[in-house]
């Protein structure tokens, strides 16, 4: 951590599931043990990616994990004990500025 980010900064964790149950199912899991204040799940997206040596192409969720820093390992292992895929993306997004009444918020569901 730099001198720049605290442990209550907000974070958005970009990730994405197999299907929208289990987005649904991870994402619940988050939000009841405090690891995130909401999860944005959009369904219906189609990724294009390299893996193992050919390009593959598959449906899947986004799920976008409203958080704080210090929470994100937490969540991350959360997330990997869930999650079907074996390389999970996962991809911390800094979040600076806000409405502060909606970053108390999520301060306080987090907290």
């Amino acid at each position: 951590m730099t001198r720049t980010e605290a442990p209550d900064d907000v974070v958005l964790v970009y990730t994405t599931a197999a299907s929208l149950v289990e987005a649904e199912t991870i994402g619940a899991d988050l939000v009841e043990r405090r690891l995130a204040a909401c999860v944005n799940i959009l369904p219906h997206m189609r990724s294009l990616y390299r893996w193992n040596g050919v390009v593959e192409r598959a449906d899947e969720v986004v799920m976008i994990v409203k958080t704080v820093r210090r929470l994100v390992e937490p969540a991350r292992q959360r997330f990997r004990e869930a999650h079907s895929y074996d390389t999970p993306a996962l991809l911390v997004i800094e979040a600076p500025g806000g409405d502060p009444d909606y970053i108390a918020w999520l301060r306080a569901e987090t907290a």
